[in-house]
């Protein structure tokens, strides 16, 4: 039987058709890799700027509620202050303060915020441990009592009042290497962000109410 080339070049051709060489297979590979890595670097990007996001609300929101608590009552939700205070929206003092404006029915809240008015409104958060919680003000499984209003990172809101009433804040956060003054302000707020330190310098991530 005599050669046929072109039967011979069809033949390779429908071969060569069929499937991949291992240097093609490796090269589609690490393409995707690439692809994937991008995406779950813009992905991680996404979810923290929407986290900046909602604390930068939540911060504002803290902010204009204890300004609406003084036009209404002509006083800070504070009744223990003598000079600008810092509460931590996690601590016991933290905890009265956010019952205040959330116009609880507890003891600390009721003496201050008499007409019960719901002066602050946030996301309620993901209970984590008893101490814990993530994203908003977060409470003990099945009852009423609040264990703290967290930050998208699971932190702390910081709130500075102006307790002696004469509208300068001097504010030094724990990150801060300087003293900021705020004149004209009878309220500072602020999270430690996503990193969640308060080292001297390590306040590039942190979110502020000025």
């Amino acid at each position: 039987m005599p050669f046929n080339s072109n039967y011979a070049m069809k033949t390779h051709l429908s071969r060569r058709k069929n499937g991949f060489t291992l240097v093609e297979l490796l090269v589609v590979i690490a393409i995707i890799a690439v692809l994937a890595a991008a995406g779950f670097s813009a992905g991680l990007a996404a979810i923290q700027k929407a986290k900046r996001t909602t604390c930068q609300a939540t911060c504002v929101a803290i902010e204009a509620s204890v300004n609406n608590f003084f036009t209404e009552y002509g006083s800070m939700p504070n009744a223990t202050m003598v000079s600008d205070t810092t509460v931590d929206t996690t601590s016991s003092t933290g905890l009265d303060f956010v019952d205040v404006l959330i116009g609880s029915s507890s003891t600390q809240a009721v003496a201050l915020n008499t007409r019960s008015i719901k002066f602050l409104s946030v996301r309620e958060g993901k209970y984590l441990t008893a101490t814990k919680g993530i994203n908003g003000l977060v409470y003990k499984p099945n009852t009423s009592t609040i264990i703290g209003l967290f930050d998208p990172w699971g932190g702390k809101y910081s709130v500075m009042l102006d307790g002696d009433y004469d509208e300068i804040l001097k504010v030094k956060t724990k990150a801060d290497s300087a003293t900021t003054t705020l004149n004209g302000k009878r309220v500072a707020v602020w999270s430690d962000g996503a990193d969640g330190v308060t080292a001297t310098g390590k306040s590039a991530d942190d979110v502020k109410t000025w």
